[in-house]
């Protein structure tokens, strides 16, 4: 086994040991410019790429660093437990839509859902730290519009957005409401009945 730099002992030790996932910068920073974060960047991938197969690994989920178990050893780790993040379907909606089409105002995620949506829905999505106001957009009124976090991406075990499940996903895991796929079915066909009447 090869040895290992001591500034590679250091880095994997402080992201080990700490409470919240880290940054390159962060890490960086404690070097005192020893270290830039491209380096740092380049020594947790090999810090990762060294754990690789064994019952910890070392994931960067949105820019971040952290240590977890892998997925296929969820089963023998899971205990019972009340989860104090359960959310009801209105703040399911929510989350998904600000996810899918960030940033969004509350008149735009109302827009999608048909319905309102209280302030209280978006309250508990930012105290779960999901999400996150993202400025104001620039229209009369200045509506505030918000984005999904780094703690989301963590939690649902996401490297960034683009790794959120796609239409087809959905529809595979049976994840779409079947009016859904009725109406998307219905609507290819009447896009083949007007092709076949142009024809």
């Amino acid at each position: 086994m090869s040895e290992i730099d001591d500034r590679e002992r250091a880095i994997e030790a402080m992201v080990f040991a700490s409470d919240e996932a880290l940054d390159s910068r962060q890490i960086a920073g404690r070097f005192h410019d020893e270290l830039t974060p491209g380096d740092v960047r380049a020594i947790l991938q090999a810090i990762a790429a060294r754990h690789a197969g064994s019952g910890i690994e070392l994931v960067e989920r949105g820019g971040q660093w952290h240590f977890q178990t892998p997925a296929d050893l969820a089963h023998l780790l899971r205990r019972e437990r009340d989860d104090p993040r359960k959310l009801s379907r209105a703040a399911a909606e929510v989350l998904a839509i600000v996810a899918y089409h960030e940033p969004v105002s509350r008149a735009e995620i109302e827009a999608i859902r048909g319905v309102q949506t209280s302030k209280g829905t978006l309250d508990v999505l930012m105290e779960a730290e999901w999400i996150a106001p993202a400025g104001r957009r620039e229209v009369p009124g200045r509506p505030l519009i918000y984005k999904t976090t780094d703690a989301f991406l963590q939690h649902f075990g996401l490297a960034s957005r683009k790794d959120l499940p796609g239409i087809e996903d959905l529809r595979a895991a049976g994840l779409l409401d079947p009016v859904d796929l009725a109406f998307d079915a219905a609507m290819d066909e009447l896009d083949l009945v007007k092709d076949g009447e142009e024809a």
